[in-house]
C-alpha cells in the first residue's frame, strides 16, 4: 500500500486512542514521513511492584517501506516522542530532523547504544523539503523547551500537526505563544489539524510557568528542614523556577537521579538554566545544615529505584529524609500510577516527612503543559481547518476535542485509532487500513518481544 501523488494520509501507528507512545506517519507521491516515534510505560505487575515495563510501537509497517521513508521529524524530548527512537534505529535508519534541546538529548540514548545517526539540526520557523513533503517549524509553548508543530504541505494539501502544546504568554523558558502566528497559518488555507487532546476534558485555560514561582516559594522559604521538590526532568521552564526560588531563599540546589543530571547538561548545550541554577555535588548534599538543602529529585510517579523512592526507602546514597523535612511534588499524576504514588507518599510519611501534593494546595505547584477547552477553541478558532482529527488521548479525550473543533467552526471531524488511514483529501476513515502492535524492551537482555493481544 504506497500513496500516490494525489493522496495525502495520516496514519498513526501509535498515540492516538492512548496518551503516549507517540508514531505518526504521513504519506504522499510514493514516499513517508515519520513524526515522533516514543515510548509508553506500563505496570510490571509480575513483579510485585518492581518498576515499570517500557513499551513502544511496532513499527513493521514503515521499517518494511523504509526505503520510501524520507525521514523523522521529532517534535519535543519527552520520552512518549522520542523513547523509541534509539530502540528501533536499526529498522528506520532515517535522517533524524529536530531542534538543538531535543538534538542533545538523544545524542545522550543513542551513545548508550553505541550508534552515530544523523541528526539534521533545525532552527524553529525553519522550513526544509523532505522528498514530496515541504516542512514548516512552527514554535509552541509546552513543558519542554523547543517544542515545535509542524505545517506539513504537499501539492495536493496542508496539514497542521500540533505536537504537545499550550497557550503560555510566559513560558519562563522559551517563547511565549505567537496567536498571530497560528491566525497566519489560517490564512494559508488549513485541510487538516491534528491536534493534542490530553486536556480536552479540562474547562479553562492551563496554568502558565510563570505562575509557579510564588506557589513553590510559599512552601519551600518557611521549611525549617531540607526540601526535595519531585518533577518531571525534562521540564526545563520547570528546573529555572526551582532554581530561581534556590537563589531567592539562599538554599543550596542539587540535583537526584540520572535522568536529572542529563537533562541538566542538555539544557546548558542548548543554551538553558545560565541563570540562578548553580548546582552543588548531590554527594555534598547531606553534610550541609537542613535549611540550606533544596534538592531537585525523580520519581514524581512511584517509580521503583527512582531517587524519590529511595529517599523514601533511606536508601540513597547522598541523602537522608529526617522528621520536618517537605517533599513537594511538583507534578500531577499521571492515570494509572495512582498505587504507586500512594505508596511512595505513605513511605515519606513514615519517616516523619511533609508531603505536599499539587492538588492539594490553592496556590499552584504543577502546570500542565497541555492545552484545556478555552486554548483547544482558541486554536480551532485561529487555525480555521477544514478537518479535526484527535490524537494524544483516549477515546473520551478525542470526542470531547472534536466536539470543541466542532463547535469553534470546523466543517469536518474525523476520529479513529492507531493503524487507520485518515485521507486527508477525501476526509474519510478507513479503519484497520495498516497492521499495528507493541513491543517490549527486555529488562534483562535489552531485546525487543512482541507483546501480545
Amino acid at each position: 500500500m504506497n500513496p500516490s501523488h494525489k493522496d495525502f494520509w495520516f496514519v498513526p501507528l501509535g498515540g492516538c486512542g492512548e496518551i503516549g507512545m507517540n508514531l505518526n506517519l504521513y504519506g504522499h507521491s510514493e514516499s513517508w514521513l515519520m513524526v515522533d516515534c516514543g515510548v509508553t510505560f506500563e505496570n510490571d505487575s509480575s513483579s510485585g511492584g518492581g518498576g515499570n515495563l517500557v513499551e513502544m510501537p511496532d513499527p513493521m509497517f514503515i521499517a518494511n517501506r523504509s526505503q520510501a521513508l524520507v525521514g523523522m521529524v521529532v517534535t519535543h524530548a519527552h520520552e512518549d516522542h522520542i523513547g523509541a527512537i534509539a530502540h528501533l534505529w536499526d529498522q528506520l535508519k532515517c535522517p533524524i530532523y529536530t531542534t538543538r534541546f531535543t538534538r542533545e538529548v538523544l545524542l545522550i540514548k543513542f551513545l548508550e547504544r553505541g550508534i552515530k545517526p544523523p541528526i539534521i539540526l533545525v532552527a524553529p520557523g525553519e522550513q526544509i523539503i523532505m522528498g514530496p513533503f515541504q516542512v514548516t517549524w512552527v514554535p509552541m509553548t509546552h513543558s519542554t523547551p523547543e517544542t515545535n508543530g509542524l505545517l506539513i504541505e504537499t501539492e495536493v494539501g496542508k496539514v497542521f500537526h500540533t505536537a504537545d502544546w499550550k497557550v503560555d504568554s510566559a513560558p519562563v523558558c522559551g517563547e511565549s505563544f505567537d496567536s498571530k502566528h497560528m491566525e497566519s497559518l489560517g490564512a494559508l488555507g488549513i485541510d487538516a489539524i491534528i491536534c493534542d487532546s490530553t486536556n480536552a476534558l479540562q474547562s479553562g485555560s492551563s496554568e502558565s510557568e510563570a505562575a509557579l514561582f510564588n506557589g513553590l516559594l510559599s512552601v519551600i522559604e518557611d521549611a525549617p528542614g531540607r526540601v526535595v521538590v519531585a518533577c518531571f526532568s525534562s521540564n526545563v521552564a520547570r528546573l529555572q523556577t526551582i532554581g530561581n526560588v534556590a537563589h531567592v531563599t539562599g538554599r543550596f540546589l542539587g540535583l537526584l537521579g540520572r535522568s536529572l543530571q542529563n537533562m541538566h547538561l542538555c539544557a546548558k548545550k542548548a543554551g538553558y538554566l545560565n541563570e540562578n541554577f548553580n548546582c552543588i555535588e548531590s554527594a555534598h548534599l547531606g553534610y550541609l545544615p537542613p535549611n540550606e538543602v533544596l534538592a531537585i529529585a525523580t520519581g514524581s510517579q512511584g517509580d521503583v529505584g527512582a531517587a524519590l523512592m529511595r529517599l523514601a526507602s533511606d536508601t540513597h546514597p547522598n541523602l537522608s529524609l529526617a522528621r520536618g523535612d517537605r517533599v513537594v511534588f511538583s507534578s500531577k499524576t499521571i492515570p494509572g500510577n495512582e498505587e504507586a504514588v500512594e505508596r511512595l507518599v505513605e513511605a515519606l510519611e513514615n519517616l516523619g516527612v511533609i508531603v505536599i501534593q499539587a492538588e492539594y494546595k490553592s496556590m499552584p505547584l504543577h502546570a500542565s503543559g497541555h492545552p484545556c477547552v478555552e486554548e483547544l477553541t482558541h486554536m480551532y478558532s485561529s487555525v480555521k481547518p477544514s478537518i479535526s482529527i484527535p490524537v494524544h488521548g483516549e477515546e473520551k479525550h478525542m470526542t470531547r476535542n472534536n466536539r470543541i473543533a466542532s463547535n469553534a467552526g470546523v466543517r469536518t471531524q474525523l476520529q479513529g485509532r492507531n493503524g487507520d488511514l485518515f485521507d486527508i483529501v477525501h476526509a474519510k476513515v478507513r479503519r484497520k487500513a495498516v497492521p499495528v502492535g507493541r513491543l517490549r524492551l527486555n529488562k534483562h537482555n535489552g531485546s525487543l518481544e512482541q507483546v501480545s493481544a
